[in-house]
């Protein structure tokens, strides 16, 4: 194998290349990839909490604002309420949650710069990326990283139904997709409320995202009709905690809820389920985990990611098969994408996208951006900030949704950051080939070997095609 071939492993499978690791990839690239698929790649942060306890701590606050609320909305008690209370309170919430968030996201890039598996990591924020939280939402703000490390990291190497039902069951996702607040028409708590004259509603955002996101895929064959009885089925699926008759569970986890749970059965694509409670959901999501369009859809995605912006058929068809032979085996999927040969083509077809870009430059400058008190700022810059993809579908992964000269000039704007940082302690001519291997050009060499400085030469070296891409 060719030190391109390398550079390919390397770069489009992992992270992007350090001083070195072209070396320890050597003649077997493939052999590099199959080997970090033997393990999960957990994240080794002992100084982060768990879900549970970042929503623990938030309970108090949430309890304190809503009373806080009620006071102030309540005619007979409104002269006697603290005015200050609400919007004083209010900031006490961010206040706790903003710092988990940050602490969240330096331990995710210290794990991707530090990673001696790169190839697992980029699978760990690839399927972070296809079941997407955002912290857009506020409620998800504290635990858009913990859903990472809990439901995905956990989960990368073992079975796609685990890592859907992992991803399903998680509070993050509850709150993003407002599963916690979906009542059945006909549940016992919607009969208690229409009683006394209030209506609660079906809300059918899970269900929709799980069969046209995480699934089936948008052209996997469900109804408007499917949506509507799946959101039935997921009635119920909430986090515990809550208020008078709705308290119940532990705060911070998953609490499947019977008196908001829709009875009978339900049809969703073709099939009927008559399971009682949660494991009508269960069953639903068992059958959707190994269908034959949910193959399709994962193995395009992975082609996409993996390979081009339009993935060749032959590819998708290639690793569908395995996905439907093993039941979603996720490793010998994995597999499959790195034997497929269209995945070692040397056109580097891929425009990186922001969070690739930063990633691949501190790991090729060795820079430790975990350290630095700015440390979210690169990403900032280059528009994809850590958790907050802005919609359930996530992050986009075609480079016409990245590229342009406004993108161009931020990624120069911030590798001549960087190269005024560190002056003449890169040798951008010796890091080059180190970084590149093969996909390094002529034309690059030469722009390096003319620049007028080595920090111009660092500029001229970040900002390539060669590097731009991958």
């Amino acid at each position: 194998m060719s030190v391109e071939v390398a550079a390919i492993a390397a770069n489009r499978f992992g992270l992007g290349a350090r001083p070195g690791d072209l070396a320890t990839i050597g003649a077997d690239p493939r052999g590099w990839l199959r080997m970090q698929l033997t393990a999960q790649p957990l994240l080794g942060a002992e100084e982060l909490q768990s879900t549970a306890q970042i929503l623990s701590g938030a309970e108090p606050i949430v309890q304190a604002l809503r009373q806080a609320r009620r006071a102030r909305a309540d005619a007979a008690t409104a002269a006697a309420a603290d005015p200050a209370a609400a919007p004083e309170l209010a900031t006490r919430l961010p206040q706790y949650l903003r710092p988990i968030y940050v602490s969240e996201s330096r331990a995710r890039l210290r794990s991707a710069l530090s990673s001696d598996r790169p190839f697992a990591e980029r699978l760990v924020h690839f399927w972070s990326n296809h079941f997407a939280v955002s912290v857009d939402k506020f409620a998800v703000l504290g635990v858009a990283g913990s859903f990472e490390r809990e439901a995905i990291r956990p989960h990368v190497m073992g079975r796609f139904h685990d890592l859907l039902l992992a991803a399903e069951t998680h509070p993050a996702m509850l709150l993003y997709l407002d599963n916690q607040q979906s009542v059945g028409p006909d549940s016992m708590l919607a009969h208690r409320a229409a009683n006394r004259g209030r209506a609660l509603g079906l809300n059918e955002n899970l269900a929709r995202e799980i069969l046209e996101l995480h699934t089936l895929g948008v052209d996997g064959g469900y109804t408007q009709a499917d949506v509507t009885s799946f959101a039935k089925v997921l009635t119920g699926w909430s986090i515990g905690g809550g208020e008078g008759r709705l308290a119940g569970g532990t705060v911070g986890t998953f609490f499947f809820r019977p008196e908001v749970h829709e009875p009978g059965a339900q049809i969703v694509v073709h099939r009927r389920y008559g399971e009682d409670d949660q494991a009508q959901g269960l069953a639903v999501l068992s059958d959707l985990a190994v269908a034959p369009a949910t193959a399709h859809h994962l193995a395009t995605k992975l082609a996409r990611h993996f390979i081009s912006d339009d993935p060749p058929p032959a590819a998708i068809e290639r690793i569908a098969r395995v996905f439907e032979r093993t039941r979603g085996d996720l490793p010998a999927v994995y597999v499959a994408l790195i034997e497929s040969p269209e995945a070692w083509d040397g056109a580097q077809a891929k425009f990186k996208s922001p969070q690739d870009y930063v990633i691949s430059l501190a790991r090729a400058m060795s820079l430790p951006l975990e350290s630095e008190p700015r440390t979210l700022w690169a990403f900032e810059l280059l528009g994809q900030r850590p958790f907050s993809p802005g919609s359930p579908a996530g992050w986009p992964d075609r480079s016409s949704d990245w590229d342009g000269a406004s993108a161009l000039m931020k990624r120069i704007e911030l590798s001549d950051a960087v190269a005024q940082k560190l002056g003449d302690r890169r040798d951008a001519q010796q890091l080059a080939p180190e970084i590149l291997g093969d996909s390094l050009t002529a034309a690059t060499r030469q722009s390096l070997a003319r620049a007028a400085s080595p920090a111009q030469a660092l500029v001229l070296l970040l900002t390539s095609p060669e590097f731009l891409r991958r």
